[in-house]
């Protein structure tokens, strides 16, 4: 199996497919993360529930698969994605199983290693009669005064995504009430995938996966009686990479999120390499004045540092400066005052002569922070292009960058708004250079720290 590629600190299985996170909860002072996964190829194959545990939020340990497929059963083709739920103390998954697409639970144990499935499962056993929709799968389940609330992820044959809404006072017993949200724009895709459903700084916020659209998107409003509606959307992270993410609550309060990143690169490369699929690092969600969606990395991945590999400030103008230092394990952690520069930013994964580079840009002109992978591999086989993200700044046109660098994930923050993940493949074994630039004027780095980051599996 070919690890050289397969990041150190992001979260993935020992082998094979990974992909949605599912059933993402704080139970009992420890993180626990389930995730789709293909324990006997790369490529997929029938769904289990993989496991995953964390006490603080920076390393893992792996745990017996959760979930697997019961022949005969209502899930006997794939246990597909879902959700944790706690009842007064009992932990619960609620899940959708294949073919065709129904609802089905779970019960655990304290541990919350070992499930049995409701015997009377499955307990939606399809959409509405005479509701003609193209999928009907992804439960997102909270609890409201008056009982139970389930949203899945839909769409209208013909129309347009939605997510419609069941109530329930046992988890067991499921009414169909009508859509939650309905999609009015063909932006916002014909399939709605994997959706959250929750309550952030006053407002409410849905997240979607949407299809054909192969992004994560978000809708910030109003929630009320029992309908939303969205005063905004935009999308969760335009990296290219990010997809079906999953939040939770912690015993902070806090919603932290966790999405899958998959990959760029052909699949005879996936089975060549024996795996495929990570997770995101957790990033704390929070909402802006007008409700836009802002991403910020966990404080609790400082734990991941090792050495400190520089610690620097330096004035910038129209030359790169290739720091004597680099790696494709590691963090970084720029901060640029731009002083007339058009141009701004840092160069990971560089090979000595530039041949091979991935850039991450603040272009002055667009308000933009960019990922550039036009040269991140001489594999013409991977994903080569630009993303970005809409960022403006502040008066003081100060620009506060976190890149995290995990061999062939890049994944960006930006002055605790924004985030922008990318893959990037590097064919040279020499591409593990760094370097920090401005150009169309002068720009000063005013603090540069680099840290070596250790492995997420203590």
């Amino acid at each position: 199996m070919d690890a050289r590629l397969k990041p150190g600190y992001h979260f993935a299985p020992v082998k094979n497919w990974l992909n949605d996170p599912n059933g993402m909860i704080h139970w009992r002072g420890s993180y626990h993360l389930f995730y789709q996964y293909g324990p006997f190829t790369p490529l997929g194959g029938a769904k289990h529930w993989g496991h995953a545990v964390s006490r603080d939020l920076a390393h893992w340990e792996h745990r017996p698969i959760a979930l697997s497929p019961t022949p005969g059963g209502p899930d006997k083709d794939g246990v597909w994605s879902g959700c944790a739920i706690n009842d007064d103390g009992q932990p619960m998954l609620a899940y959708t199983g294949v073919f065709p697409q129904v609802q089905c639970l779970a019960v655990g144990d304290e541990t919350l290693d070992h499930w049995t499935k409701y015997d009377a499962n499955p307990v939606i056993a399809g959409p509405p009669d005479g509701l003609a929709v193209t999928c009907f799968r992804d439960p997102c389940v909270w609890h409201e005064a008056d009982g139970w609330y389930m949203a899945l992820g839909s769409g209208f044959e013909g129309g347009l995504g939605a997510v419609l809404l069941y109530r329930s006072s046992d988890l067991l017993n499921w009414e169909y009430l009508h859509p939650l949200c309905k999609g009015e724009l063909e932006e916002t895709g014909r399939i709605w995938e994997c959706p959250n459903f929750f309550a952030l700084d006053g407002q409410h916020v849905l997240i979607i996966s949407p299809i054909p659209q192969r992004r994560a998107l978000y809708l910030s409003g109003v929630y009320e009686d029992h309908r939303f509606v969205a005063a905004r959307w935009g999308e969760v992270d335009p990296g290219g990479a990010l997809y079906a993410p999953q939040y939770m609550v912690d015993a902070l309060g806090r919603r932290l999120l966790i999405g899958w990143l998959w990959e760029e690169r052909t699949q005879e490369a996936q089975v060549a390499a024996g795996w495929a699929g990570v997770m995101s690092l957790p990033r704390v969600l929070s909402l802006d004045a007008d409700g836009a969606l802002c991403s910020a990395p966990a404080p609790e991945l400082d734990a991941l540092r090792m050495a400190q590999l520089c610690h620097v400030s330096m004035a910038l103008n129209d030359e790169a400066r290739v720091l004597q230092i680099g790696g494709d394990q590691i963090e970084i952690h720029a901060r640029f005052r731009l002083h007339g520069a058009q141009q701004v930013g840092i160069e990971v994964l560089r090979s000595p002569d530039g041949a091979e580079v991935t850039r991450v840009v603040y272009d002055v002109a667009q308000q933009r922070l960019l990922c550039d992978r036009t040269r991140a591999s001489l594999n013409a086989d991977t994903v080569r292009d630009v993303r970005s993200e809409a960022l403006a700044l502040g008066p003081d046109g100060l620009l506060d960058l976190r890149v995290y660098v995990d061999r062939s994930v890049v994944e960006s923050f930006a002055n605790g708004r924004i985030a922008l993940t990318s893959r990037a493949y590097p064919e040279r074994g020499d591409s593990v250079g760094l370097a920090v630039f401005a150009s169309g004027g002068p720009a000063e780095l005013t603090d540069l720290a680099v840290w070596r980051m250790g492995s997420c599996f203590a």
